[in-house]
């Protein structure tokens, strides 16, 4: 895994994982990464600084392997925080989205095997979220 620190064209600064070099810049081309802030796909590389050891918590096993379960809680919770959740109508909001019928925005939600198919073959630009540590709906007030 690698981690870019990237930034938007409009200066939003953010950081990414990534499998490698080359997912990064396959992602990038297909408009997959994204700002989190403003959503724009105009996305770069900062020049980064090489990892240096601190006294904050690690984000690695002992074995020097990432921790994915502190960073799927911490994707959880970035998505919490930032998407609105759509529930069961994510195929149908996420191509209103992207056939420009509603406003650009940041969602997250469920979808059948068949929409995620559909999805695919239109060209919406969407991604599924692991198993276990998907985003959960928000709490209903009571």
């Amino acid at each position: 895994m690698i981690r870019y620190a990237l930034i938007c064209e409009v200066e939003h600064r953010f950081e990414a994982w990534f499998s490698s070099s080359a997912d990064y810049d396959r992602q990038a081309e297909t408009g997959l990464v994204e700002c989190p802030d403003c959503g724009t796909t105009e996305v770069r590389k900062q020049v980064m600084a090489p990892a240096v050891s601190t006294s904050r918590k690690k984000e690695t096993t002992a074995s020097g392997a990432p921790d994915f379960d502190t960073l799927a809680r911490q994707v959880q919770a970035h998505i919490r925080k930032n998407y609105d959740y759509v529930g069961g109508s994510f195929a149908d909001e996420a191509t209103a989205i992207h056939e420009g019928e509603k406003p650009h925005r940041l969602i997250y939600g469920e979808t059948t095997p068949e929409e995620r198919e559909r999805l695919a073959e239109d060209g919406v630009p969407c991604a599924p979220l692991p198993g276990p540590f998907a985003p959960v709906p928000p709490k209903k007030a009571n």
